[in-house]
């Protein structure tokens, strides 16, 4: 049963209209038309609300939705994805590499101000890479314009 079917049977079973429901949750009418005729979802907020409403938990909510469960599983697959590139972004390695430099040259030289300054850029480096880059590819796209 999805999760449309499954939100319009326990609303109907409390015998409460889709007004009076989506006043008792703070949404539009059409918010809860919506979820229960399976063109939207409710946010994890509004889950919560409904399951309070309906007495019964999140979990038996969602889980007899197929189309819901996947659409969990690619977000929870594209976080992971997007984990692992950051960790294959070579700004993390430079940052790195700098940030090591920092605390050696700090030690070498006695000097704490170098040694900050470098942790300082490496962090940035780790942080923005990717801005960084762009910022340069469009200070030589200005420069080659000229």
């Amino acid at each position: 049963m999805r999760l449309g079917d499954q939100l319009q049977r326990l609303r109907e079973e409390k015998n409460m209209s889709r007004e009076e429901l989506a006043q008792r949750i703070n949404v539009s009418r059409q918010a809860v038309y919506k979820w229960e005729n399976n063109k939207g979802y409710p946010d994890i907020q509004n889950l919560l609300r409904l399951s309070e409403i309906y007495e019964t938990t999140i979990d038996e909510l969602i889980k007899n939705d197929p189309t819901l469960q996947r659409k969990i599983d690619n977000n929870q697959d594209k976080s992971k994805e997007l984990d692992d590139e950051e960790m294959l972004n070579p700004g993390f390695y430079i940052g790195i590499v700098i940030i090591f430099l920092g605390i050696f040259l700090g030690i070498a030289l006695g000097n704490l101000i170098v040694s900050t300054f470098l942790n300082i850029i490496g962090m940035l480096i780790i942080c923005f890479y990717k801005d960084i880059l762009k910022f340069l590819k469009n200070i030589k796209k200005d420069f080659n314009e000229q």
